[in-house]
């Protein structure tokens, strides 16, 4: 009788458990987010951590995907590049097999590589390395692997854009580089001169520096560099707050010279670019809210109401978009599986359909030349961070039309 009623209670109970197993929500599609959230480009690390909090908040409303949902995991670099391949570890020990880095491209660099050994030394245990803002053209020529994807344009992509906007101004014919010294600003230093060569010969370098990245806090000396070498325009890849301080030391001093600063619409710069910028700095952006009947407006706006700052670098949303399809396309998180789906997947955007080039994971995707002018005028309707002046489009790159070679052909492991 006694083992009649054990084996009852056994009966139930495991059923019971059977169907707490059946009931229990599956384990979240894990997706680690490294960038620096703390020290002088910390504001540029939490504009992404709002930026994807947002999109997968919005994709596991929808559902999420694989009846599971999407968990971000935010560790911070310091924007330091061996941080950044402790905390690739630190990911992947807290069980993410997607990691999403963008600020900076000796970070990306660091991350990319890290990944690339984890993968070689554990084939069972692979992660996928999402590039969502690292632009050192490298990174997907001569650095590249199958295990990075980069959802922004490149350095040389974006370079074209901005040479191109100084070219059409016949009134600028003596320019000054200053950058960061580091991979991106080397880049963006090597292709100023190149392009423009190219473009309008007759345009002079009259002088170039390279600074300290994110150690510079008063850039007052390089903008008399500028002044005393009486140049018309300056083209900057700085970014974050040494984009700030440049723009402000401009500022102070009252320089009237055009700049040329692809970066400047990241978060920051239109606050300290400011009136004294209007009809002077020129910006490259992906996407901004005064593209005539754009449909992310609502999104953007909804956006701007929670986190209090601007939507203002498009990857945040296309990332996300083209990880969910290439993860329903797989039919599971499996890495290797997802980075199949990735390499087929268009998803058709704000600007557009974009994609990754199969060849090298390289996005193609619509750039936007901008111009900062008051706000409320025609093709400016918007602001930027409230500052009573926006971006204006000048220009239009149609990457799809003008795609950058295929220098690094990646093959399956």
């Amino acid at each position: 009788m006694i083992a009649s009623l054990l084996r009852f209670a056994c009966v139930v109970l495991c059923g019971m458990g059977l169907m707490a197993g059946s009931t229990r929500a599956a384990d979240p599609i894990r997706v680690a987010l490294i960038e620096p959230l703390s020290g002088p480009f910390a504001n540029i690390g939490q504009s992404a951590q709002y930026g994807f909090q947002w999109e997968f908040d919005r994709l596991n409303a929808q559902g999420g995907v694989l009846n599971r949902k999407y968990e971000l995991i935010p560790l911070d670099n310091k924007s330091n590049p061996q941080e950044t391949g402790l905390q690739v570890q630190a990911a992947i020990s807290r069980g993410a097999k997607f990691i999403i880095q963008g600020a900076g491209s000796n970070n990306a660099h660091a991350g990319s590589e890290a990944v690339a050994k984890h993968n070689a030394r554990n084939p069972d245990k692979l992660v996928i390395y999402l590039n969502h803002g690292a632009l050192d053209p490298a990174l997907t020529e001569e650095k590249c692997h199958y295990w990075h994807f980069r959802f922004a344009p490149h350095g040389h992509m974006i370079m074209e854009a901005v040479t191109d906007a100084v070219a059409r101004n016949p009134a600028i014919k003596r320019i000054y580089i200053i950058n960061q010294d580091y991979v991106w600003g080397h880049s963006v230093a090597k292709d100023a001169k190149s392009m423009l060569a190219r473009k309008r010969p007759d345009i002079q370098v009259v002088g170039e520096d390279l600074h300290a990245l994110g150690k510079v806090k008063d850039f007052a000396p390089y903008i008399a560099k500028v002044a005393a070498a009486k140049a018309d325009a300056i083209v900057t890849g700085n970014w974050g707050n040494d984009l700030a301080l440049l723009v402000k030391a401009a500022n102070a001093t009252r320089l009237t010279t055009q700049v040329y600063a692809p970066m400047a619409g990241l978060p920051g710069a239109p606050a300290a670019i400011g009136a004294a910028g209007a009809g002077r700095v020129h910006s490259i952006n992906f996407w901004h809210p005064n593209i005539e009947n754009t449909p992310f407006l609502p999104q953007a706006n909804a956006f701007k109401a929670k986190y209090k700052i601007d939507y203002s670098w498009l990857p945040n949303h296309a990332l996300p978009q083209l990880l969910n399809a290439a993860l329903r396309k797989a039919g599971n998180d499996d890495p290797a599986k997802v980075a199949a789906a990735l390499r087929t997947v268009r998803f058709k955007g704000p600007t557009g359909e974009v994609w990754l080039r199969a060849e090298d994971h390289q996005i193609i995707m619509p750039i936007y030349a901008t111009l900062f002018v008051k706000a409320g005028q025609p093709g400016a309707q918007y602001d930027a961070e409230n500052t009573t002046f926006g971006w204006k489009t000048e220009g239009y790159f149609d990457a799809a039309k003008n795609p950058p070679p295929v220098l690094c052909r990646v093959t399956p492991p």
